[in-house]
């Protein structure tokens, strides 16, 4: 009895199919974004990318549909973000118009992917401690659409990048600094997907389906950049005063949470020493009562 249990084969620990399938092809338009680019194929760069973006919507949700949610799938969507939304966008910016900028350049886009990997890493350790309402900091794929979208853009319209190899090499800048940020975006996951609506609202959709068909590189543009622009402004609208940690650094940090944890222990025995001075006076005060 005890050989035919060791010799049983061990538990079957493989990966789901689907969701890691999603995952891959997702992986797979970020790398060839990277190899478009390199071949002068900037365009194509670009919306490599947008179906990059695509691909990372539908895994998670795939597989919170069917139920195949895994420690595994959550990593490799964290490495395959990395790729698609990390280091693909900061390679097509600098290939496409910060290549001659020397050191400018390529320190624009290496901020850009240093800043998404930070993004990615505290988006990680916040999942189910966070408000799910608001996302802190831009997200890497938004970040990645306004780089995507405005190569797309420029491309469109015949532009040589390198000629405003200095404006864009900023907002490559301002784009990463913006993900390791504190500001506030809505992150529309209280959006009820499963609601009906009014018919209104499914024609409403239709033309937007048609414009985004007519000038897809000019609306996406549009987009991105006013979603990057809303942190800000949604912040500074929900504070009566803006402070320094509202824009940068991390109050949840382990040294913070133990020093918020030390004074407020310090509050509670302030508190109970209190407390029993109080019930000693009253008892001593009743006692002399009495004797009287």
């Amino acid at each position: 009895m005890t050989e035919k249990q060791t010799t049983e084969s061990p538990t079957n620990r493989g990966i789901y199919l689907l969701p890691n399938l999603l995952t891959t092809a997702g992986l797979f338009s970020g790398f060839y974004a990277v190899v478009s680019s390199m071949n002068g194929h900037f365009a194509a760069a670009a919306i490599a990318i947008f179906i990059a973006m695509i691909f990372d919507g539908l895994d998670g949700r795939v597989a919170r549909m069917t139920n195949t949610q895994s420690e595994f799938g959550a990593e490799y969507d964290s490495m395959a973000d990395m790729v698609s939304f990390g280091i693909a966008p900061g390679l097509v910016i600098y290939n496409w118009a910060l290549s001659g900028m020397g050191k400018f350049g390529w320190l624009a886009a290496f901020v850009y992917v240093a800043c998404a990997a930070l993004r990615l890493a505290r988006f990680n350790t916040q999942v189910g401690i966070a408000d799910k309402r608001y996302f802190q900091g831009l997200a890497s794929p938004a970040a990645a659409g306004v780089i995507a979208s405005l190569v797309w853009v420029g491309t469109e319209y015949g532009m040589n990048g390198q000629d405003y190899g200095f404006i864009l090499g900023v907002i490559t800048f301002v784009t990463g600094l913006l993900m390791v940020s504190n500001f506030r975006y809505n992150s529309f996951k209280d959006v009820d997907w499963k609601g009906k609506v009014n018919f209104v609202v499914v024609l409403l959709i239709v033309l937007v389906f048609v414009v985004v068909a007519s000038s897809p590189a000019e609306l996406l543009l549009a987009i991105f950049v006013l979603y990057t622009c809303s942190g800000p402004v949604t912040t500074i609208r929900s504070v009566k005063r803006l402070k320094l940690e509202h824009v940068v650094g991390d109050d949840q940090d382990a040294d913070f949470d133990e020093k918020q944890a030390k004074t407020s222990t310090s509050d509670k025995i302030n508190e109970e020493t209190t407390t029993k001075d109080n019930c000693s006076d009253t008892v001593d005060s009743a006692s002399s009562t009495n004797k009287e």
